[in-house]
């Protein structure tokens, strides 16, 4: 059964993630339209635009400016039409209190950018096995 392209959603603010991250998806020869917004403010803006269509997940970043990762999530929950988005979170926090408030507005998973490694493959591959086994909303 053939399914729709999965649109990812990266919102983070380092340039570096962002390369490695778009390296790991050609690596892994997976052509999924990859957006880009650098806080908060943007990928909501994104987002009430529907710039992104579904099905789509995001990569969120929590140490951003202007509007931070969880600032997002709480905003995200809110939205009637993206209220069920599927969020990953990325980031360098292992702050037991950052992953409570990530997990308290349902992320789908808790990410540390040290345990996905270098070039972010086993991220891409995750996601990859994630979305040929979920149906997404």
């Amino acid at each position: 059964m053939s399914r729709p392209a999965v649109n990812v959603l990266v919102v983070e603010d380092d340039d570096v993630d962002i390369m490695a991250i778009h390296r790991a998806f050609d690596k892994r020869k997976l052509n999924n339209p990859i957006h880009v917004a650098r806080d908060g403010v943007a990928a909501l803006a994104m987002l009430r635009a529907s710039e992104i269509p579904r099905p789509y997940l995001i990569l969120l970043d929590l140490n951003m400016p202007r509007m931070n990762g969880i600032e997002f999530l709480q905003a995200l929950r809110k939205e009637p039409r993206h209220h069920d988005a599927v969020v990953f979170v990325l980031t360098t926090s292992p702050a037991e209190q950052d992953r409570k408030a990530a997990y308290a507005s349902n992320v789908a998973g808790y990410i540390e950018k040290g345990e996905v490694g270098t070039g972010f493959v086993r991220l891409v591959d995750l996601l990859e096995r994630y979305w040929d086994l979920v149906r997404l909303p």
